[in-house]
């Protein structure tokens, strides 16, 4: 992704043809052999490093004039510190080795028109008290530096990147996740796991799509969607393939043949209404060691509204006790009366159980602090309470 986004953007291309040995890493453009002075008057080679505005696979000129430093604060060619671009000294992970220990902030009066304005200028602020000492030194080297890339989205995540995330999210990078149901709750579950760094995300629902599956389902198909009648898991596979390349689609029901591939997965998200059939996945996975998420809700109409509660359940290989001891996944068919059965008009509470699940996931990650390690959570609708229970250790 990184020299095919050079190429494509007449600024980077700029100063690649410039010679300045530039890449695009963890949502960052990065400019490395970077000429500079030390309080030594030492001359060394840093990193350049800035956040990136794009749309799509082009660039934006830029959102933010400071610049990211990765080596000792420079000096000029007496040692003095440049005081006049000093702006925050902090050491900071951007993803993989990127690392800066600066930022500095020399703002144009109408702000950078492109990344090639903005590189130059900043490689010229450090540079030239280098040059003044040894005028061969540059950085333009001419040296082409292909960044390894194995992010699995279409286009960059630069939310992340704005965010300064970009360490954190990679904690997020599992090698494959199964999603088992792309009900109400599951379609809204791979919303979200789409957008994290997840290497494969697959995909199990042996329905078809129909029209009131539109109303509790992320997004607004058409018409013409609809009429075709798409498994669910192609369906949604067409739409996130958009955004994400490892989206693999099953259109198959979990059972007693197939329950086995779920045991290949680092987690699996079970979003089905059908209770009798969790049974074999639970002990597969269980077998397997490997953890899952079970969702579920219950409504039902009291004096011509609904109440009722929305639940998640995790089960890892430190503690399993509470889903069979407690019956905190029900495993028996739901009877005539379920409501979540018959009422579809749930997207918000379907959008919700997916949230709490993610979350739920992101803090087994270690993306999200987890003080209370809560196995069980319930989310009563009519009093807005969340309740967690079943502490793993």
């Amino acid at each position: 992704m990184s020299q095919q986004l050079i190429s494509l953007n007449p600024d980077l291309k700029r100063l690649f043809d410039d010679g300045y040995e530039v890449s695009v890493e963890h949502g960052h453009l990065v400019v490395r052999h970077v000429p500079y002075v030390t309080a030594n008057r030492e001359i060394r080679l840093g990193t350049l490093v800035s956040t990136l505005a794009m749309s799509g696979d082009r660039t934006n000129p830029p959102e933010t004039h400071v610049m990211m430093f990765a080596g000792e604060f420079p000096c000029d060619q007496f040692g003095r510190p440049l005081e006049k671009i000093r702006h925050t000294s902090s050491r900071q992970r951007i993803g993989g080795d990127v690392v800066i220990d600066h930022s500095f902030s020399s703002k144009p009066q109408h702000g950078y028109p492109d990344y090639y304005e903005k590189v130059t200028t900043y490689a010229y602020l450090l540079g030239s008290p280098a040059a003044a000492i040894d005028p061969d030194i540059t950085a333009r080297t001419h040296r082409v530096v292909e960044a390894c890339d194995d992010s699995p989205f279409v286009y960059m995540d630069n939310a992340s990147s704005r965010a300064g995330i970009n360490a954190l999210s990679e904690k997020l990078k599992a090698p494959s996740v199964a999603l088992v149901g792309l009900g109400g709750t599951g379609s809204y579950v791979l919303d979200q796991l789409a957008k994290t760094p997840i290497c494969n995300i697959h995909l199990y629902d042996g329905d078809v799509f129909e029209q009131h599956n539109a109303f509790r389902a992320p997004g607004a198909p058409s018409v013409g969607a609809l009429r075709e009648r798409p498994f669910k898991v192609d369906y949604f596979a067409s739409i996130y393939q958009n955004m994400h390349r490892g989206i693999v689609p099953h259109p198959v029901f979990i059972d007693d043949d197939n329950v086995d591939e779920l045991s290949a997965h680092s987690i699996v998200f079970v979003c089905i209404d059908a209770n009798e059939a969790k049974r074999a996945i639970i002990e597969t996975l269980e077998q397997a060691g490997v953890p899952f998420i079970d969702v579920g809700m219950g409504l039902e109409l009291v004096e011509d509204a609904l109440i009722g509660s929305v639940r998640t359940t995790t089960s890892t290989p430190a503690y399993r006790d509470h889903v069979r001891s407690r019956s905190r996944i029900p495993l028996h068919p739901a009877g005539r009366d379920d409501m979540y059965g018959r009422n579809i008009q749930v997207a918000d509470l379907n959008a919700l159980n997916a949230c709490l699940a993610v979350i739920r996931w992101k803090k087994l990650r270690g993306f999200y602090a987890d003080t209370e390690r809560e196995s069980f959570s319930l989310f009563t609708v009519d009093a807005n309470h969340i309740l967690n229970e079943d502490l793993a250790p």
